[in-house]
C-alpha cells in the first residue's frame, strides 16, 4: 500500500465533509448511547457520507463508531470516528474533530485529525514525521512534566468500571505535584494531537475506544513518542486505555501511575 497516496485520497474526502461538519455545530443529540453519551445527526451524515467516499476509492473497508462495518482486526480497515468531542460540538466549542486511522493487522499505519473549526490538520504515515497543514514538523524532544501541559480525560467522581472516578482523582492530585498545568480538552483525538504536535507533552485516556485512539496513535508514534495503556503495555486496538507522551514524560507519568497504585483498589 502506497500509504502517502491512501492519505492524500482520504484527506480529500474528509474536506468534502468539513462543510457539514461546520453548518452543524451546536447540533441536537439525534441517537442516545450509554450512560449520558449521544450522537448528533452530523455524526451520522458525516459517517455515511466518508464510509461511502472511502470505500468507493480505496477499496477499503471502514468501521465507523456510530454504525461499525468492517472488523477492526481486518489485514487492512480505516477506523472513524465523525465527531470526536460530541458534547464539546453540541455545546459550541470550537474543540472537536474528525478523526481517521488506517490500520494494517491492527497497526495504526497512518492517522488524519481535522479540527474544522480552528483549520488545523494533522496527518502521519508511519515512520514519520507529523504533518501540520501541509507543513512536516520536527521530532519530539525529550520533555519534563514540569516544563509543559497535560492533557486528561474526563471523569465523575463517583463512576465506578476499570478506571473509578475516585482513582482518577488520585491520578490528577498526584499529577498536579509535578504540574499545575493540566488540561481537559473533552475530545481524546486532540489530545493526542496535540501530543505529538508538542502542544502537550502528555495525554492520558480513560477509555477503551480504538476510534478515539488509532489516529492520534499513529501520530504521536510518527512524532517520536510514545504510546502504551496505563499500566505501559504498548497500545492495541483492544487497549483500555492511553498514555502518550513525549520521550521523558512518558516514564515519569509511568512512575506516578505506579505510585497511585491498582484502580481496583478505588
Amino acid at each position: 500500500m502506497d500509504l502517502n497516496a491512501l492519505v492524500s485520497v482520504a484527506s480529500k474526502i474528509l474536506d468534502a465533509a468539513v462543510p457539514r461538519f461546520l453548518d452543524g455545530h451546536r447540533a441536537d443529540s439525534a441517537v442516545a448511547k450509554k450512560g449520558n453519551d449521544f450522537a448528533t445527526e452530523v455524526d451520522l451524515a458525516i459517517e455515511r457520507q466518508v464510509v461511502t467516499a472511502l470505500q468507493a476509492t480505496t477499496g477499503i473497508g471502514v468501521h465507523g463508531e456510530e454504525f461499525g462495518g468492517t472488523d477492526v482486526d481486518s489485514p487492512w480497515v480505516w477506523v472513524l470516528d465523525p465527531v470526536d468531542g460530541t458534547f464539546n460540538y453540541a455545546a459550541g466549542s470550537p474543540m472537536a474533530a474528525i478523526l481517521l486511522a488506517l490500520l494494517h493487522d491492527g497497526e495504526p499505519v497512518a492517522g488524519l485529525t481535522w479540527l474544522p473549526f480552528i483549520d488545523e490538520r494533522y496527518t502521519a504515515v508511519a515512520g514519520g514525521p507529523l504533518v501540520k497543514n501541509g507543513a512536516p514538523q520536527p521530532p519530539l524532544e525529550i520533555t519534563g512534566l514540569g516544563e509543559s501541559l497535560l492533557a486528561v480525560g474526563t471523569f465523575s467522581a463517583d463512576s465506578r468500571g476499570r478506571f473509578p472516578g475516585r482513582y482518577r482523582i488520585a491520578l490528577l492530585e498526584n499529577l498536579s505535584r509535578v504540574s499545575s498545568r493540566l488540561r481537559m480538552h473533552g475530545s481524546t483525538g486532540i489530545d493526542l494531537a496535540y501530543v505529538a504536535d508538542g502542544i502537550v507533552s502528555a495525554a492520558i485516556t480513560f477509555g477503551g475506544h480504538v476510534w478515539d485512539h488509532a489516529a492520534g496513535v499513529a501520530q504521536v508514534r510518527a512524532a517520536g513518542g510514545i504510546v502504551t495503556d496505563l499500566a505501559g503495555k504498548p497500545w492495541t486496538p483492544v487497549s483500555d486505555s492511553v498514555l502518550a507522551a513525549a520521550p521523558g514524560a512518558h516514564g515519569e507519568i509511568l512512575d506516578i501511575l505506579s505510585a497511585v497504585g491498582d484502580p481496583g483498589d478505588y
